[in-house]
């Protein structure tokens, strides 16, 4: 019992994604030069959106939400896989472990369910633009937004709690550059293959369901623009859904690959790989995704540019 004890609440190390060789080295720049870019479009359209009237809508609200989770995954994980690189050494406390595996869980249910609301978003725009002021109404948005969080929390503190009180007895390295449950599962010496086979499947359903109504809003969606007869809203239209249809696509692969594969299915060379797509890559591509597909954020950058006399002195 002690020994168990013992195992719980040592530290674990992180075996990290870089080493000191040159290459590795410019593989570090090239995450801090990502990591930075992600933090810095994401806060330029946080403030746009907060800034600029005309992206005071349930859209761009939504969007705003999706920014702040974004610059979570970026902060939970990378700057401690900078710091362990930099220190050369990877431990990280027992506390530490469950506090990222909780906000990476947190984050990643609570993306996963707003992409979904956002899809509904953008059908009632599309199919029902005359009850849109009525649907998507300000406490409309604001429950759509407390239940991704909420969603989050649950499953985040239902998974953590279930995952740490396994008896963590052998080795205490972890095969990844952060704390998530796949790569710490591994480490138990308790038989966990049925709480595997468990993850998995509440996996599907966390996945399968947002997914099933994103899948039914833009079939509607798309039924509708293919009969719009105006050349210009069918592209306005389709500009708009195409964006968030490429964040989902982004978002979701990574996912599915993640927690619907069961992990004998896949490396943890392929695990770090694709945790660093997701943890970084996506939240980095999304303000890119929108800013440069969606006219309203142009212009509203062009507006504060222009009010700081960038564009002037160009």
């Amino acid at each position: 019992m002690g020994e168990s004890n013992q195992s719980v609440t040592s530290d674990f190390t992180l075996m990290g994604l870089l080493s000191h060789s040159g290459p590795h080295l410019v593989l570090f720049s090239l995450v801090a030069v990502i990591f930075t870019m992600g933090l810095l479009g994401n806060a330029i359209l946080l403030f746009l959106i907060r800034t600029d009237s005309r992206l005071h809508t349930p859209m761009y609200f939504l969007l705003s939400q999706l920014s702040l989770l974004d610059v979570g995954f970026l902060l939970v994980t990378i700057p401690k896989m900078a710091a362990n690189f930099l220190q050369g050494e990877g431990s990280i406390s027992f506390g530490g472990c469950a506090a990222q595996m909780f906000f990476l869980m947190l984050m990643g249910v609570s993306e996963g369910v707003l992409l979904s609301l956002m899809s509904y978003d953008r059908y009632v725009a599309v199919c029902r633009p005359l009850h849109y002021p009525v649907l998507m109404r300000r406490q409309v948005c604001l429950l759509m937004v407390g239940t991704s969080w909420l969603s989050g929390v649950l499953v985040a503190s239902i998974q953590t709690s279930i995952t740490l009180h396994f008896p963590y007895c052998a080795s205490h390295t972890v095969d990844h550059f952060f704390c998530e449950l796949p790569a710490l599962l591994k480490l138990s010496c308790a038989d966990t293959s049925a709480y595997e086979l468990s993850l998995s499947i509440s996996g599907m359903l966390i996945l399968l369901l947002p997914l099933s109504l994103i899948a039914t809003s833009y079939s509607h969606v798309l039924r509708a623009v293919l009969c719009m007869h105006s050349a210009e809203t069918r592209h306005k239209a389709f500009t708009t859904c195409s964006s968030h249809i490429t964040v989902v696509g982004l978002f979701y692969g990574a996912a599915m690959f993640m927690y619907m594969v069961p992990g004998t299915y896949h490396s943890p060379q392929q695990d770090n790989v694709v945790s660093l797509f997701y943890s970084l890559i996506t939240p980095t591509l999304n303000p890119l995704i929108y800013s440069l597909r969606n006219r309203e954020v142009r212009m509203a950058l062009v507006k504060v540019l222009g009010r700081t006399g960038f564009m002037s002195k160009r």
